[in-house]
């Protein structure tokens, strides 16, 4: 049977208003939006924990010698021997060069041959003038003869005190010739070797080797102003703890005593140079080498607010961390940091203890937004692997 148009238009309409109907229909109750997510994002949540800390700061440093000596010649002359081997420990007075002393030898020769000339010009011209003393009561001589006499005896006895100078030094020099070590160390390389000329009296003379001390060492380095600030008056009361540890080693297992806090501040760097003494007898020191320094307050220990460095996050300048409420939504809080303490970082203001906030997962909230907490220890927040996704 054939349908009029009408009832074909009628048949149409009716089958096109089925679709739209179901458009309009509301979703049921508890029915996700197409395309919206699964819920509040998941994250590790953690308590922030009180603890006893003690006031403990870190800088870098190097090892330095207490002593340091250049070793240079005094006099000229080729060197004829060296006397020890480079990176020995040496003692103080050991023999380490031996300029020629031959040259030198001649002239102390020579020194002591016009001392001696000069006196026996000396003992005849006290003789002289003895002789024109007995005779001189008795007119025997005159007066000018005697005066002659006497001033020979002078002139004669300021000479031998010359000869005697120029015998003294010459002796000094010669003695310049054994080049020993000023102090107890350890003795560098020989930067002359046999048969080069040194040159004591110029200016710059060459250097030949060089000792630095190696027990004690210093462990030299620069506190910032804060740090300066904190413990300055606990270092004049001698009541600063330092420990020293070398890059190979874990913590710093070495104690050293603060002995020196510079007069003054840096204005360019802000920092404030400060210098500990650090036993060495078994040589582990090497002057040069890297070390890690920690200051610590021997006072009384504080209780601080305490959290894993991954619950805080950046805002430019600002560090803050996600606090939730008890709709378990995350609240921005602005913290101010302190010190590492065991792995776990201070709060100096900003958290109270016991507050819970987000640890894992802090890049999948906004502020203001409801999370899906998984509770953790806040210990056990510091290596615990983030959750996944949802």
């Amino acid at each position: 049977m054939r349908c009029s148009p009408a009832v074909r238009r009628l048949t149409l309409a009716a089958v096109l208003a089925i679709p739209l109907a179901a458009c309009d229909r509301a979703p049921p109750p508890g029915a996700a939006a197409p395309g919206a997510a699964g819920g509040p994002p998941p994250v590790t949540v953690a308590a922030a924990i009180e603890r006893e800390v003690q006031e403990v700061d870190e800088f870098a440093g190097r090892i330095e010698a207490t002593q340091q000596v250049e070793v240079r010649a005094r006099v000229n002359g080729y060197l004829e021997s060296i006397h020890f081997e480079p990176g020995s420990d040496v003692q103080a007075g050991d023999l380490l060069f031996v300029i020629d002393p031959k040259p030198l030898q001649a002239r102390l020769a020579e020194a002591e041959a016009a001392a001696a000339n000069t006196q026996a010009q000396l003992d005849l011209a006290r003789i002289e003038l003895e002789r024109q003393q007995q005779m001189l009561p008795d007119r025997a001589t005159s007066k000018r003869e005697y005066d002659a006499a006497a001033a020979l005896v002078a002139t004669l006895t300021a000479a031998r005190r010359a000869n005697q100078a120029a015998v003294d030094a010459v002796k000094v020099d010669l003695g310049y010739t054994r080049i020993t070590s000023p102090i107890d160390g350890r003795v560098g390389k020989d930067e002359r070797t046999i048969g080069n000329l040194v040159q004591g009296d110029a200016p710059d003379s060459p250097l030949l080797t060089t000792v630095v001390a190696l027990d004690p060492v210093y462990a030299t380095f620069e506190a910032d102003e804060s740090a300066f600030l904190k413990y300055i008056g606990a270092a004049r009361n001698e009541a600063l703890k330092v420990e020293v540890g070398l890059a190979n080693e874990q913590g710093t297992p070495h104690a050293a005593r603060l002995a020196f806090i510079d007069n003054q501040l840096d204005p360019a760097s802000g920092t404030v140079r400060m210098r500990a003494v650090l036993p060495n007898p078994e040589r582990l020191f090497t002057p040069g080498l890297y070390a890690r320094v920690r200051l610590s307050d021997t006072g009384s220990p504080r209780r601080a607010v305490m959290i894993a460095d991954r619950a805080i996050g950046t805002d430019q300048s600002k560090r803050f961390v996600l606090v939730l409420d008890a709709q378990n939504v995350a609240q921005y809080r602005e913290v101010k940091l302190g010190r590492v303490h065991d792995g776990l970082r201070v709060i100096e203001s900003g958290l109270e203890a016991g507050e819970t906030i987000v640890v894992n997962g802090l890049q999948r909230v906004r502020p203001g937004s409801p999370v899906t907490p998984t509770k953790t220890d806040m210990q056990a927040a510091v290596s615990a692997p983030p959750p996944a996704a949802g």
